[in-house]
């Protein structure tokens, strides 16, 4: 084996009792505090105790693997497996170039910097996808199953289409970092393809979720918005009966999507008198191993 793939996920833990030192990790080794573990756990606890994101990353990897016929194998960013475990490992079953793909379409800078610092010293040579999240395929899945939610509504002339995105602290792209652009981007791309299925019978926005508390250092930020609350009340206002929640931003479900989209952001939209339905995820599905295959593809013959 010379040629492998590796997938980079952000991570998760499959352990409760892991939160506090997985939490560290995404906190650059700040402690959370006891309050924040505590709300994390219940989190967890109200989508069944567990994530399934690193079971999809399995199950995803496997599939590659027997479409592109070279080993696959998937890490994350912050938690076990790490990236160079992961590295390691491809490294003494003979890998000597390793096509890394971020899953995380719209970081792609952030994680092919960890690798390359991960993989130093191995002797193996990494190529290293960069942003995807235009790729016309994946806008293409993510229509898809935001067009079978809006098939539900009786009613589309009264739905709102809310295309959501993981928030940023908003200095880190006044500093150019161009993840706002690429998820709007990714947006227009999805909502291209809805208008020619659906014309103008409904209305789209962008709305960033899932904001922290603090930024480095615990100092407070300003996030990337709208956040769900203010793109619901704008819904309300605007007449709308009711939202489809379509989480562009993410591959697959998680606990931001299964939390809090679908129990937090589910609720907020019941209190204001909206109907609630969400497109589906990517998660393994086949169609996106295929899009994957047109990622990772170019790097592996690189």
């Amino acid at each position: 084996m010379e040629r492998a793939v590796l997938l980079v996920s952000h991570g998760t833990v499959d352990h409760l009792d892991d939160l506090t030192a997985f939490v560290t990790n995404v906190r650059r080794g700040r402690p959370p505090s006891t309050e924040l573990i505590a709300e994390l756990r219940r989190r967890y606890e109200a989508i069944g105790g567990q994530s399934p994101l690193n079971a999809t990353n399995a199950l995803l990897a496997s599939k590659l693997e027997r479409r592109l016929s070279v080993p696959v194998a998937w890490a994350n960013r912050l938690w076990k497996p790490f990236v160079r475990d992961a590295l390691s490992e491809l490294a003494r079953a003979g890998a000597k170039h390793v096509a890394v793909v971020p899953l995380a379409q719209h970081s792609a800078q952030v994680y092919a910097d960890d690798a390359r610092q991960a993989a130093a010293g191995m002797g193996i040579e990494l190529a290293c996808a960069a942003n995807w999240g235009r790729a016309p395929a994946l806008g293409a899945a993510f229509a898809e199953r935001v067009s079978r939610a809006l098939v539900l509504e009786r009613e589309t002339s009264r739905a709102c289409v809310v295309m959501t995105a993981h928030s940023l602290p908003r200095f880190i792209v006044e500093r150019g970092d161009p993840y706002e652009s690429e998820v709007r981007a990714a947006a227009a791309a999805v909502e291209s393809i809805l208008r020619g299925r659906f014309g103008e019978t409904f209305r789209t926005t962008v709305a960033f979720q899932s904001q922290g508390m603090d930024g480095p250092g615990g100092k407070p930020v300003e996030w990337l918005g709208p956040d769900l609350r203010a793109a619901l009340d704008e819904a309300k206002a605007r007449g709308d009966r009711s939202v489809v929640l379509a989480p562009i931003g993410f591959l697959a479900d998680h606990v931001e999507i299964l939390y809090d989209l679908d129990i937090e952001a589910r609720a907020m939209a019941e209190d204001r008198g909206l109907g609630y339905s969400r497109a589906a995820s990517l998660n393994a599905d086949d169609d996106f191993v295929e899009v994957l295959v047109e990622v990772a593809g170019p790097l592996l013959r690189s």
